[in-house]
């Protein structure tokens, strides 16, 4: 019997690519390469969802003089075009059976931390997941070393089998993405193909 898998599109937003309040080095790119997956191997999915940053006053999350490790440049408000999802991956998107938004008063990074409204109520990723029977998770998006990252670590311990499609993110940094598939794959998650990272 094939596992019943699910994609996990991760923040793929205008702030994120190039152009934006907190860009990532290739994120366009790895925009058009996710809506070119969704559009090839989409059947291979029982379900597709689309998570986002969804800020209004996330506190200390922005700042003026970011750390970028705690703070940042302020990033993905509801309401602007920073927070919409780039246009390249519009199609895949528009495939998605749900999207999950975080952060709206916090620092929010993994996509378990989000939300999607379902008649009146909300419901979140893990659960999502389990109501479609879900037991294999790919992970793509951004940022490889960020949010990418933390929704693959939760997603293991949520308890799915999880991969993380490297050719379909993209990474802040070498020394933090790199960082961060060591701890992806200590915690057991399956990286397949190389991350894009900015140089």
């Amino acid at each position: 019997m094939t596992e019943r898998r699910a994609l996990i599109i991760v923040d793929v937003q205008n702030d994120f690519c190039e152009g934006g309040s907190l860009a990532v080095g290739g994120g366009a790119d790895v925009a058009r390469r996710i809506d070119d997956h969704v559009r090839d191997h989409g059947d291979d999915y029982s379900t597709l969802v689309v998570t986002a940053d969804w800020h209004d006053d996330p506190g200390a999350h922005f700042s003026d003089h970011p750390d970028y490790v705690d703070s940042w440049p302020a990033h993905c408000r509801i309401g602007t075009g920073g927070g919409d999802f780039h246009p390249a991956v519009e199609q895949a998107v528009a495939q998605a059976d749900a999207i999950f938004r975080k952060g709206r008063h916090t620092a929010a990074y993994s996509g378990f931390e989000g939300y999607a409204g379902r008649s009146g109520t909300q419901v979140g990723l893990a659960e999502w997941l389990r109501e479609n029977e879900i037991e294999v998770v790919d992970v793509v998006g951004i940022a490889t070393d960020h949010c990418v990252r933390a929704t693959a670590l939760d997603a293991v311990r949520e308890g799915f089998a999880t991969r993380v499609i490297l050719d379909l993110t993209a990474g802040v940094a070498r020394e933090t993405t790199d960082r961060a598939l060591r701890e992806l794959r200590g915690a057991g998650v399956v990286l397949v193909g190389e991350p894009v990272v900015a140089t």
